[in-house]
């Protein structure tokens, strides 16, 4: 099965979402600070020819940013994309990515026009077959080189304008790796040490739920391409109420190492595993950006973390306060932000009174300190592939609070929230790009659903899959059984019918040569006796 994957991926991989695009990687591309790439469809920029897209000037927003971030013109991520690109491809109609050559979320088909819904299910739901081909489809795009996206290893400055192009390869997962590392970097202000380290455009403030839903999108859709499985979505781990790491096993996110309690047990395919964009410290005291080298194996030991940080994992009245919140942000609109839903369903509102600046940290954030390891780096987190699995049950609680209060698209600030997180503010570093607001709607909207928010009826057929996809996978063997269960009794039987009638002629010939006083016709106790046998017999 698994090589027939693989030849597909080689086959079907296309262009697709996130930057930086091999294409757009050049000198050329970089002096000219243009990335309209050609679409190979028509052989025209943006497929223009198709009517897919035009290549345009980059519009960017003049709202005022939060006083968190004091600088201007310091970081690359400042008014993005503009320090890299100020040109871009503007897809039409259901086209999407930075050539246009793919579909909108939620948009499949040649020409995007077939409407389709994804279901993410929860991870215990999913059949045997299913689980393995998570972690299968997982560990091929961890050793699969992109095709089409190269990383960052310098800034825009060491790059000298763009004269020297400073790019790195790297998996199509370590991509995302790169990705939510960069987003999340502090903030460098020139020579080892100098940094600032209060920003972060994803974090942090209200882009953290529309931010992350854009990143598993893509997220998807990459797996989707890599594999040729356009049927597969993220599982989600509800970690409501758990007493441990449920995922930590083998069969799934990996089991702990008997030999090192920091390390993955050798039974797991993720042991094998190497991080990289997860030292963030030493990046800040040499004053320089993740150089996207491996940096040694997973780490993660769950539950052994600081009780005076996380006491431990969220519980569903901690969930029903947060979602009970009415206001998406407040204040600040930072970690300080009181009675914030957004606040408190990261992590430092506290999820009992909704006042910001928590002392221990709860919901999304108690999980990442909980596993004591790769995932409590907020950089270095995306390493860990329960990453995946616990941001889409947070986006999951995201949806519900969106279908629960139905919020205008004026409760997504326009100005002053920190810098990154303004509605207008592109997200960083997507390419095509993506505004904060576009992702303050319901995931319906962008062609996915969340198995437990469906009605009765449908959860109730939810449940029921992993089950009758184990069925369809043994009913050639259970119909194989029952003919040859139904052959082996025909066969019986025939040779106790052929038996009874030797005995019967037997009995016959006996009848006929007795003398003429005995009885022609059986008494009443004898038919009894015999009709008992006849049944016991069949």
């Amino acid at each position: 099965m698994w090589p027939l994957i693989i030849v597909s991926f080689m086959v079907c991989f296309g262009p697709g979402h996130q930057q930086f695009p091999r294409l757009c990687a050049t000198r050329e591309a970089l002096r000219t600070k243009e990335c309209c790439p050609v679409w190979e469809g028509d052989g025209s920029p943006c497929g223009a020819s198709s009517g897919r897209g035009f290549c345009q000037d980059v519009e960017v927003p003049d709202q005022p940013d939060g006083p968190q971030y004091p600088f201007s013109g310091l970081d690359d991520r400042e008014r993005w994309p503009l320090v890299f690109y100020n040109r871009t491809c503007r897809c039409a109609g259901n086209f999407m990515g930075f050539n246009c050559a793919d579909c909108q979320f939620g948009f499949f088909g040649a020409n995007c026009n077939e409407r389709r819904e994804s279901v993410r299910r929860n991870i215990f739901h999913l059949s045997r077959a299913e689980r393995i081909r998570l972690v299968s489809y997982l560990n091929l795009a961890k050793h699969t080189v992109s095709r089409d996206y190269v990383v960052a290893t310098g800034t825009y400055r060491e790059m000298e304008n763009g004269s020297i192009p400073m790019f790195a390869d790297v998996s199509v997962y370590d991509v995302f790796v790169w990705m939510h590392y960069y987003v999340s970097r502090n903030a460098l202000l020139g020579g080892p040490g100098n940094v600032w380290t209060d920003v972060d455009f994803a974090h942090w403030a209200p882009a953290f739920l529309p931010w992350h839903r854009v990143y598993l999108l893509h997220w998807e859709h990459e797996i989707r391409k890599l594999t040729g499985d356009t049927s597969f979505t993220i599982p989600y781990w509800d970690w409501r109420d758990a007493r441990g790491c449920d995922v930590c096993t083998d069969e799934l996110m990996g089991a702990r190492s008997p030999q090192d309690p920091n390390l993955l047990s050798p039974g797991s395919i993720f042991s094998s595993w190497r991080v990289l964009c997860s030292q963030a410290e030493d990046y800040s005291a040499r004053g320089v950006l993740c150089d996207a080298q491996g940096e040694g194996p997973l780490r993660r030991n769950p539950g052994n973390h600081n009780r005076n940080v996380v006491e431990r994992l969220p519980t569903s009245a901690e969930v029903e306060f947060t979602l009970n919140l009415a206001d998406y942000d407040t204040g600040a609109m930072d970690r300080s932000a009181n009675m914030s839903f957004r606040n408190t369903l990261e992590g430092f509102g506290d999820p009992q009174t909704g006042l910001g600046s928590s002392p221990r940290l709860g919901m999304h954030a108690a999980l990442h300190v909980f596993m004591n390891g790769s995932m409590s780096s907020v950089q270095g987190s995306a390493n860990d592939p329960i990453f995946l699995l616990h941001h889409a049950f947070v986006d999951s609680i995201y949806e519900e609070w969106l279908r629960r209060h139905r919020p205008s698209q004026s409760q997504y600030p326009e100005s002053n929230a920190p810098i990154g997180h303004n509605s207008e503010y592109h997200m960083v570093p997507f390419l095509p790009l993506h505004r904060n607001r576009e992702y303050f709607i319901s995931s319906k909207d962008l062609g996915y659903e969340y198995s437990y928010l469906l009605d009765a009826n449908q959860r109730l057929a939810e449940s029921m899959h992993p089950y009758l996809e184990v069925l369809q996978e043994v009913w050639p063997w259970l119909l194989l059984s029952g003919f040859c269960g139904g052959f082996v009794a025909v066969a019986i039987a025939a040779a106790v019918l052929a038996a009874k009638r030797r005995l019967h002629k037997g009995k016959w010939k006996n009848l006929f040569a007795l003398p003429e006083r005995q009885p022609l016709i059986w008494s009443g106790d004898s038919v009894e006796s015999n009709h008992r046998n006849y049944q016991t017999t069949m």
